[in-house]
C-alpha cells in the first residue's frame, strides 16, 4: 500500500495524544501527578493538539475532505465512522477533566469521573483506528490480530515518554514513572517484533486461481497486464518495498523507537537529575523517529490482493 504521509501523522499524532490523555487522567485520578495549573495547560494543550492536527491531517487524504462529516452516520458497519465518532465523544470527558484541572486545580469527585471516562474514551478510539485496517481481509499484513495490540502499546509508550518529558521541562521528579515507562517500551517492542515475525512466516493464502474464480486445480497465466500506463490503482494498492529495504527500516525501527529510549531512560535512573530534561527529549525525538518509520513501513509492507491481477500469484 502507498504510505500516505497524512495518514501517517493521522496515526502517530493522535496516537500519542490519547496515550498522553490516558496516562494524565489515570495517573491524575490516583494522585501520582501534580494537580497544577499551568502544567494542565501544558499537558492537556500537547495532547489536544496531538490529537487534533492528526484528526485534521487525515481528512487531506480523501478526495473529497469536505464531506468527511458524511462518514459519521456509518458507524453501524464502518470502523473509520466509529473512529471518528469516538474522537468527538472522547473530547467531552476529556476536556472537562482538562477544565477542572486547569481551573479549579481539581481532579476528585465529578471530575475524576469524567478523567476516567476520557481514559477509557482514549484507549476506545485507538481501537478503532487500528481496526480500520485490521478489519480489511483483503490485506493479509493489516488482518492480524496483533495490529491492535501493536497500535495500543505504541500509543501507550510515546503518550508516557511525553508524560516524562512534560514533569521533567516543569521540574518534576519522574524516577518513579521511568520504570513502568521502560516497561511499556519493550512490551511494545516484543509485541512488534512478533508481529513482523508472524506476517514473515505466514502462508500467503489469496492465489490468483482465486482472484480469476477459476478452479484451485488449474493453474493461470497471467499474459498481460490490465493497464500499459501507471495507474490509482497501481499507485495505492501495487505500492512494493523491497526486502532489503524493508529489513533495513525494520533496524532502524527498533533503534530509534525502542533501543535508544530505553538506554536513554535507563541511564536517567542512574545519573544526576539535571540531565533528566536532556535524555527525555533524547527519547521522546528518538521514539518519534523511530514510531513514524513504523507507521510507513506498516503501510508499505501491505499487500492488496487486487496485486493479483497484476503479476503477483499469491497474496
Amino acid at each position: 500500500m502507498h504510505p500516505a504521509y497524512s495518514v501517517i501523522l493521522f496515526t502517530t499524532a493522535s496516537g500519542a495524544g490519547y496515550g498522553l490523555i490516558f496516562w494524565l487522567s489515570l495517573l491524575g485520578v490516583n494522585g501520582l501527578l501534580p494537580i497544577e495549573r499551568w502544567f494542565g495547560v501544558a499537558s492537556f494543550g500537547l495532547a489536544f493538539g496531538l490529537i487534533t492536527v492528526g484528526l485534521l491531517s487525515s481528512t487531506f487524504h480523501l478526495g473529497h475532505p469536505e464531506r468527511a462529516w458524511r462518514a459519521f452516520s456509518q458507524w453501524r458497519s464502518s470502523w473509520l465512522s466509529r473512529e471518528g465518532v469516538a474522537a468527538v465523544i472522547a473530547y467531552i470527558p476529556a476536556g472537562l477533566a482538562a477544565i477542572a484541572w486547569v481551573v479549579f486545580e481539581d481532579f476528585s469527585g465529578i471530575w475524576g469521573l469524567m478523567a476516567l471516562a476520557g481514559a477509557v474514551m482514549a484507549i476506545v478510539t485507538i481501537i478503532c483506528t487500528a481496526m480500520i485496517y485490521a478489519s480489511l481481509r483483503t490485506i493479509r499484513q493489516w488482518h492480524n490480530p496483533l495490529v491492535v495490540p501493536v497500535y495500543l502499546s505504541l500509543g501507550l509508550a510515546t503518550g508516557a515518554l511525553l508524560l516524562l518529558l512534560l514533569m521533567a521541562l516543569f521540574g518534576y521528579r519522574t524516577t518513579y514513572l521511568e520504570g513502568p515507562t521502560l516497561l511499556l517500551v519493550g512490551a511494545a517492542m516484543m509485541i512488534k517484533l512478533v508481529y513482523w515475525w508472524k506476517i514473515d512466516r505466514e502462508d500467503k493464502t489469496w492465489t490468483i486461481e482465486q482472484a480469476t474464480g477459476l478452479s484451485a486445480s488449474t493453474q493461470v497465466n497471467q499474459l498481460e497486464s490490465p493497464h500499459y500506463q501507471d495507474n490509482y490503482v497501481l499507485r495505492e494498492m501495487g505500492y512494493q518495498v523491497a526486502r532489503k529495504h524493508a529489513a533495513k527500516l525494520r533496524y532502524y525501527v527498533m533503534i530509534f523507537a525502542f533501543i535508544a529510549p530505553i538506554l536513554a531512560l535507563g541511564l536517567d535512573l542512574y545519573l544526576d537529575n539535571t540531565l533528566s530534561v536532556v535524555l527525555t527529549i533524547i527519547s521522546v525525538a528518538s521514539s518519534a523517529l523511530g514510531v513514524f518509520i513504523e507507521r510507513w513501513l506498516f503501510f508499505a509492507e501491505a499487500q492488496h490482493v487486487v496485486s493479483l491481477y497484476y503479476g503477483e500469484s499469491r497474496a
